[in-house]
């Protein structure tokens, strides 16, 4: 239920902000339909219906994927919106990334960043999240994240699907001369039974796009669907286990050459010099330059192969000045630890009167936590790297990327030309966990091709240089603390979490001329916004001021906070000597969902059934991205050392539309979050990174992995993402499970500083 009471003055605010900017911007553009953008590069025989399909007069049928596939399935998923309601099978299509286009505008992800909890569902929640879809329209940034994609495309892409399906209907009833009502469609082909008639989709297709736009399609109901809701074989499988040549380090095109970049080690540091003679004396070295960019100062070194460029790079001498950071990990902590000592704070949400609990509450009814999470890097297995192409008309760029008109927003910013002389080719993505939505590779790249017009360039960035330079998943730190009543129930509970703001600073490098101020809500989600039915309740976000770049990590906010707020539920449970399940069960009571994710998990895991002495459980909830989720972990101690032995988990995203890809998503976000929860972190010493590579920023090995276990529901009247949300409750169902072994509460992640893990 929503209640106005619940909701701040800030959201008011933010929502009033929003809708002034939609004004501001015009309802006729808001209105306004954008441009088909596959209009501009038809083939020959081609036909276009929306900016989602094309169909060929040989029958070949194109879906646009409009958000980029980097392992998560959505380039499946995507096109099986589309088919189902086209009436064609998977094996019928073709799919396309597509190219950067406001037409391809991400809603669903600006909706769901309204600072107010997803299970609000009142009148005024739902004004706010319609007045920041009426921004995302007005603004059109194309990206891939906050596992947005099937929520943004549900309606979009089945509705295009159903309109082009009766577009040719009304072309085939056109040309029999019989009522649009007479007729069906079947595998690609338009059918009349009547008379016995058949025409194929491609036969129609240039006729039928003249219909586009001017029919009335209804969707299938669900009852009908044949594709949506079953496993589907991944359509990007066969290219990838065969070694396709489909990533952006694979792109190959006639004259190119070869770039790598070594930028400076200390975040916002200077080059004072360098001396690139070493290098340029070197087989194949073409050209050393000095890059200054808003990502970076450092020098980039072009030549005739990757690895000749790589080496010439190493040969350079440079000095670098310090960047304006802190110099050590310990300093960066201090400044975190200033931050909840001090006054500066916001909050989104608070209920009842907490403060006034806790003067009155007695020091024996008093529970109290600190936690801290360390910087991470997103390590994704394809090394950043970007090809571009710059001519005195215009530019071309081909990036394994997760935002393509951003990139188009930097290209012009560097080159000056306009949005439509720059063309972006998405390639498939080898990993990108946030990391690809950040322009500072085809940046650089375009900068370097520049120097080197008429020839592309492909830059590649060496792993260490990725890992030492970020952005990272910010480090984050929190007090908590509870007030219980006489029941051990919490009767009150306030939580202040310290950390950089992440759009503060993705935004200050996507839009450097964008103002950038007020509150973070990225930086208390998985705290504020949680449905327990706490009385006294209130979650006090603290920036710290860090020049350290941190970027959307998967579950950004969802990942830190859900760590510290479910371990410092259990701590609850323990203190007031409730089993840690029957207590969430019971503060989540309001919402079916929660409760169906709950008692799924402990079926799943038999929470009820003792385990053999040497093996203990733990659980954690998280409603992120939509999605309800409960996880429990079991583990075991292997002689002193304690190895995941189980991982078992419900989910709840409203609807299902490929119950295979989505069971995936969750275990490969449980692998994500158990590797950052046992071992991963990034340092800082004498102001640079200390970790370069995976032999010191190791993932969970295969012999580390647990059995994974996942049940899917569909309670929730809203529907959710699947890439992120089986992350966040990974990590402190995995705490709650040492905690549970051994009576030892750890508070600080990794656990490997304080644990042996096997």
């Amino acid at each position: 239920m929503s209640s106005i009471g619940t909701i701040t003055r800030r959201a008011f605010l933010f929502g009033a902000v929003a809708v002034t900017g939609g004004v501001a911007f015009g309802y006729y553009r808001y209105s306004a339909q954008p441009e088909n953008p596959l209009e501009q590069d038809l083939a020959e025989g081609e036909a276009t219906f929306n900016p989602f399909l094309k169909i060929a007069t040989d029958n070949r049928i194109t879906i646009i994927a409009p958000r980029a596939e980097m392992g998560q399935g959505s380039y499946t998923t995507l096109a099986a919106l589309l088919a189902e309601e086209l009436d064609v099978t998977l094996d019928q299509v073709t799919i396309e990334h597509g190219p950067a286009s406001v037409a391809y505008f991400n809603a669903a992800a600006m909706r769901e960043g309204a600072p107010l909890p997803q299970f609000e569902d009142g009148l005024v929640a739902e004004s706010l999240r319609g007045a920041l879809g009426v921004v995302a329209k007005l603004v059109s940034i194309q990206f891939t994240g906050g596992s947005s994609s099937m929520i943004d495309h549900f309606d979009k892409l089945r509705h295009a699907g159903a309109a082009a399906r009766e577009a040719l209907k009304a072309a085939a009833a056109q040309r029999w001369r019989v009522e649009t009502g007479s007729l069906g469609t079947e595998a690609g082909t338009v059918l009349h039974t009547a008379s016995g008639r058949s025409a194929t989709y491609g036969e129609l297709a240039r006729d039928a796009a003249k219909f586009s736009g001017k029919v009335e399609a209804k969707l299938k109901p669900r009852s009908d669907w044949t594709i949506l809701g079953k496993p589907q074989p991944r359509k990007d499988m066969l290219a990838k286990v065969t070694g396709a040549p489909i990533f952006g380090v694979d792109v190959d095109l006639p004259g190119m050459l070869y770039a790598t970049v070594r930028i400076n080690p200390s975040p916002g540091g200077r080059v004072r010099s360098f001396n690139g003679d070493p290098a340029r004396t070197m087989p194949g070295v073409k050209q050393v330059i000095a890059i200054d960019s808003p990502y970076g100062q450092g020098i980039a070194v072009i030549a005739d192969n990757t690895w000749r460029a790589f080496k010439a790079a190493e040969a350079i001498s440079v000095e670098w000045d310090n960047g304006p950071i802190p110099s050590s990990t310990a300093e960066m902590e201090a400044l975190h630890t200033a931050a909840l000592d001090g006054t500066e704070s916001f909050s989104l949400r608070t209920l009842g009167d907490p403060d006034l609990v806790f003067a009155d509450a007695s020091r024996e009814s008093l529970v109290e936590a600190e936690y801290h999470v360390p910087y991470l890097s997103h390590a994704t297995m394809e090394p950043m790297n970007a090809t571009a192409l710059v001519t005195d008309t215009g530019v071309e760029i081909w990036a394994p990327n997760q935002g393509p008109t951003i990139i188009q927003y930097v290209a012009s910013r560097i080159t000056g030309f306009d949005h439509d002389r720059i063309k972006v080719h998405t390639t498939f993505l080898g990993g990108g966990f946030g990391r690809r939505i950040e322009p500072d590779y085809a940046d650089y790249a375009i900068r370097i091709a520049q120097r080197m017009k008429g020839r592309p360039i492909k830059l590649v960035w060496t792993r260490e240089e990725d890992m030492t330079h970020g952005p990272y998943r910010p480090m984050a730190k929190s007090r908590y603390k509870a007030v219980l009543d006489q029941d051990g129930k919490p009767k009150a509970v306030i939580g202040s979490v310290a950390s950089p703001s992440v759009i503060a600073s993705a935004l200050g490098r996507y839009f450097p001329s964008l103002p950038i101020g007020g509150p973070d809500n990225s930086l208390l989600d998985g705290a504020y916004n949680q449905p327990y039915a706490i009385e006294n309740y209130r979650i006090d976000g603290r920036k710290v001021d860090l020049a350290v770049p941190v970027g959307f990590w998967r579950s950004v906010g969802y990942s830190f906070n859900t760590f510290m707020h479910e371990s410092f539920i259990d701590e609850i449970a323990h203190a007031g000597g409730q089993d840690p399940l029957a207590l969430r069960r019971e503060l989540l009571g309001a919402h079916p969902a929660a409760l169906g994710v709950i008692d799924k998990v402990a079926e799943m895991s038999e929470w009820s059934t003792p385990l053999p002495k040497g093996q203990a459980r733990g659980m954690a909830f998280a409603l992120s991205f939509g999605t309800w989720v409960a996880e429990v972990v079991e583990v075991a101690d292997r002689n002193g050392a304690i190895a995941v032995t189980k991982v078992f988990c419900a989910a709840d995203p409203g609807i299902v539309l490929d119950p295979l890809n989505f069971k995936a998503q969750m275990m490969s976000g449980i692998l994500y979050g158990l590797s950052a929860a046992i071992g991963q972190e990034i340092t800082f010493a004498d102001g640079v990174v200390q970790q370069s590579n995976f032999h010191d920023y190791d993932a969970l090995r295969i012999n580390q992995c647990p059995a994974i276990s996942v049940e899917l529901l569909e309670n929730s009247k809203r529907m959710g993402g699947a890439g992120e949300p089986g992350t966040p409750p990974v990590m402190p169902a995995l705490a709650n499970a040492i905690f549970a072994l051994t009576g030892k509460r750890h508070r600080r992640l990794p656990l490997s500083h304080e644990v042996r893990l096997v």
